[in-house]
């Protein structure tokens, strides 16, 4: 395995956006600090595009970054580098649009969503623990997002007061 640098992840646009335009290459909790691009990906898109459109950016990046993360992951010798991040950006963007828009709902999708990625409930530990490859990477992603998902729409039909 090889430890990516700044020179690295430029070296090919495809590293770059594994990597998060750099976030992945974070010290401390790179994908933590990966997550947050997902907040302007989504204002940015949801500015601009019908929310119908913005789910169909989302599935190309989604499906994009099967290949994106399978590339990276096999350049650094590990398919789920803690560094590559697409995934958690694709999936936050994807959280946000099913969150409360204002400031309460940006924080719980965030924590919400750190917490499922983190804790891996089942079946995401099985596919984190069986699917290395770009697959599985964004898959386990996914779920985490889904039940992030599941969560806030809980939240929102039975309120806590």
């Amino acid at each position: 395995m090889i430890s990516p640098t700044w020179r690295f992840i430029t070296s090919r646009p495809v590293y770059f956006l594994a990597f998060g335009i750099g976030t992945g290459l974070s010290p401390k909790a790179p994908g933590t600090v990966g997550t947050l691009v997902g907040y302007p990906l989504y204002f940015l898109m949801i500015a601009y595009l019908p929310f119908e459109v913005v789910m169909r950016v989302l599935a190309v990046m989604y499906l994009i970054g099967i290949w994106i993360c399978d590339v990276a992951g096999k350049a650094v010798g590990l398919a789920d580098h803690p560094g590559i991040v697409w995934d958690e950006i694709v999936a936050m963007a994807l959280v946000l649009c099913y969150s409360p828009q204002n400031i309460y709902g940006y924080i719980g999708a965030f924590v919400a969503f750190r917490l499922f990625d983190i804790i891996k409930p089942w079946p995401i530990n099985l596919i984190d623990e069986r699917m290395k490859n770009g697959h599985g990477v964004m898959l386990d992603d996914l779920l985490a997002a889904g039940y992030s998902i599941a969560l806030i729409q809980l939240v929102i039909y039975f309120p806590i007061n």
